[in-house]
């Protein structure tokens, strides 16, 4: 891929400091598909002096100007919706169907989601002799996953760019090449010089620079909660503000007044969704005690009846998993699932038949599980669900809260209020009620090891900005 190679800072495509590189790798084949170059520290200073430089004037643009590029920026990722897809599909395994009509397509609501924000959103207000004024934090470093690559791009770019910040990212090493083409999309888009920079790299080398450099002001951080402690450790001495979007372990409440054979087959597909690589999947699917063996069957019927194969195929559900270390990593756990005694209901360990190249999983379903067994309390990331009963709704609540975790919960229930009741007692940052549609305006981010501070909407915007109070103001 065109300029794979080189980093994109101050507006335009240059060398690295350094010649060292890392294979970008399509998951279902296992060949390489590109090399992009592992940056360093010394690339990571040139971007953050590009950034400062750029903060100077870009933090005191109009609303109305940054509202201008934000509609460029959507123009751009209609225009390049094709190409995203193909290169989303290629670098991380996702179908192409899925990575066109939601990987895709969710970048194209973040923008419209923003720009709809910042319309509306007030900068400054009174509180008696004071004005109270909200500005851009400064230069801003962003750290982006793989599983949902441009789309991890775009929640932090935008509110940055929105807020008057300027950016310094790193998009992961695993899945690079859509960040690439975003960075000729903001430029054709008309977004100043060193307001956007690219570096690519690992973690040690420019993950770790950018989270301790003392020129950035926030690091917006995405990634496994072994990672976000690595980045909150590095930030620390540099006192700036962190934000972390990380694992979850999330549970699907099934009620005993739902309806079990759509709540069932609809957890099974949301978990089962982008091969398991969502943090907000529903992982853990609670139904209660004397409805548990009939779950169990609509469970393995609708797992069975996904497709996993080639993502380049419209008729495929499930693609694999992106890289080799997440795939060894879901085969450990589900072994230790059978070594702890659960029970496999569809699945298992090993690639599907037929697919002997790749990272294919199969969809696994793991019955009769007790609360701490590994496959209970680790994230797995991958087509896993475990499905476990519960006696009553007290104890229902009680397991769902018994987690380090708190990123996401699901509740199903005919009675909606009686849903909203149980969604108040849950510690998670998003309970979704109803299988309901997606809400670009709602913040995201989680409670205990799944986080702090929020993406997207109002919410995400105000994480960019920093608190003056003018006081004595007339």
């Amino acid at each position: 891929m065109k300029n794979a190679d080189k980093f994109f800072i101050d507006g335009a495509w240059v060398a690295p400091s350094r010649d060292e590189h890392i294979d970008v790798v399509n998951p279902a084949t296992e060949q390489v598909i590109a090399r992009i170059a592992n940056g360093c520290s010394v690339d990571v200073d040139k971007a953050v002096v590009a950034a400062q430089k750029a903060f100077e004037s870009f933090s005191q643009t109009s609303i109305e100007y940054r509202l201008g590029l934000l509609v460029r920026i959507r123009e751009g990722l209609i225009r390049h919706t094709g190409e995203i897809s193909k290169l989303i599909s290629a670098e991380m395994g996702a179908p192409i169907g899925f990575a066109r009509d939601a990987q895709a397509a969710t970048c194209i609501a973040h923008v419209d989601a923003m720009i709809e924000v910042l319309k509306d959103f007030s900068l400054e207000e009174r509180v008696g002799n004071a004005l109270i004024t909200k500005e851009p934090i400064g230069v801003v470093g962003l750290i982006a996953p793989w599983n949902w690559p441009l789309n991890q791009v775009v929640c932090k770019v935008v509110p940055a760019i929105a807020a008057g910040c300027t950016i310094v990212l790193k998009p992961s090493e695993v899945a690079p090449l859509d960040a690439i083409l975003f960075a000729d999309i903001v430029t054709e888009a008309g977004l100043p010089a060193g307001v956007f920079n690219l570096i690519n790299g690992d973690g040690p080398s420019v993950g770790h620079a950018i989270s301790s450099h003392p020129g950035i002001q926030l690091v917006s951080f995405t990634g496994s909660t072994r990672a976000g402690i690595l980045v909150a450790k590095a930030a620390a001495d540099t006192v700036k503000r962190v934000t972390q979007e990380l694992g979850g372990k999330s549970p699907n409440l099934i009620l005993d007044d739902a309806d079990l054979s759509t709540t069932v087959k609809a957890g099974v597909e949301a978990c089962f969704s982008n091969s398991g690589q969502s943090c907000d999947a529903p992982t853990l699917m609670y139904v209660p005690a004397a409805l548990y063996e009939d779950a169990i069957g609509i469970a393995a019927q609708a797992g069975s009846a996904l497709v996993v194969g080639n993502p380049e195929s419209e008729l495929t559900d499930l693609g694999p998993v992106a890289n080799r270390v997440q795939f060894e990593r879901i085969q450990e756990l589900i072994r230790s699932g059978i070594t702890e005694g659960a029970r496999v209901v569809i699945g298992g360990p090993d690639r599907p038949a037929g697919l002997d190249r790749g990272f294919y999983v199969k969809p696994t379903i793991f019955a009769d599980a007790t609360p701490n067994m590994r496959i209970v309390r680790e994230e797995i990331f991958g087509p896993v669900l475990v499905i476990l009963p519960y006696e009553d709704e007290e104890a229902l609540i009680r397991l769902a809260n018994d987690s380090d975790y708190g990123l996401a919960a699901y509740v199903q229930s005919g009675d909606l209020s009686r849903a909203r009741a149980v969604a108040r007692r849950l510690r998670a940052g998003s309970i979704y009620i109803n299988s309901p549609e997606w809400n670009s305006l709602a913040p995201f981010g989680g409670f205990k090891q799944s986080g702090n501070g929020r993406e997207c909407g109002a919410h995400g915007l105000a994480e960019y900005l920093e608190i003056k109070a003018h006081v004595g103001y007339y």
